[in-house]
């Protein structure tokens, strides 16, 4: 949600944030992707995604936006993984 913030819709820039076991915390999904039409879909919905952003909240917006990532557990931790696609 961050980098979405960054990015400002930028056009042509997508991204993956993942972690590598399937589970990010306490919660059953893997991670979320971004691209140039996030804010505004949040926006559209009435999010607020800057307090959510300070509320660590992420879950939330990405739920709402059905752009989880859902793997279910991998039974294997290598570590988090980001991947930045530019076209």
């Amino acid at each position: 949600m961050a980098l979405a913030h960054v990015l400002e819709g930028a056009p042509g820039i997508y991204a993956l944030s993942c972690d590598t076991d399937g589970v990010d915390g306490l919660e059953e999904i893997a991670g979320a992707v971004i691209g140039p039409q996030t804010l505004k879909n949040a926006g559209d919905r009435g999010m607020n995604t800057r307090a959510m952003l300070d509320n660590n909240d992420g879950h939330s917006l990405f739920e709402a936006l059905e752009a989880q990532v859902i793997t279910g557990p991998t039974l294997t931790n290598v570590n988090d993984f980001r991947a930045i696609l530019i076209e």
